[in-house]
């Protein structure tokens, strides 16, 4: 998952917890969850992806597409595209937005 912000020259950036990283740069990772507070993406936005944990830049990637989604409707296709099984996506989201059920489903490819 990542924060969205954007720097001082106006350029979008962007931080994923570093553990994501690998997938995130394999392509194996392809959508992230946000709920709506992180949910100001726009299509076709290219994105400088940094670790959350540094800011250290390791990629940069373009929004294909912004879906907002209720937690209960998250099923095991959400979960390949997050590169894991559904029992883990709902532990992270659980980790990361204790309690929100109204989220949003961000797709995006690695340039």
């Amino acid at each position: 998952m990542f924060l969205n912000r954007e720097d001082n020259n106006g350029t979008n950036k962007d931080n994923f917890f570093e553990r994501f990283e690998a997938d995130i740069v394999s392509g194996k990772k392809t959508i992230t969850i946000r709920d709506k507070s992180e949910n100001n993406f726009v299509k076709n936005t290219i994105v400088s992806v940094a670790t959350f944990e540094t800011g250290r830049e390791f990629c940069q990637i373009r929004i294909k597409d912004v879906q907002a989604i209720e937690r209960y409707q998250l099923n095991d296709f959400h979960a390949q595209q997050e590169n894991m099984t559904l029992k883990k996506l709902n532990q992270v989201i659980d980790e990361i937005y204790p309690g929100v059920k109204s989220l949003y489903v961000i797709s995006y490819e690695r340039l």
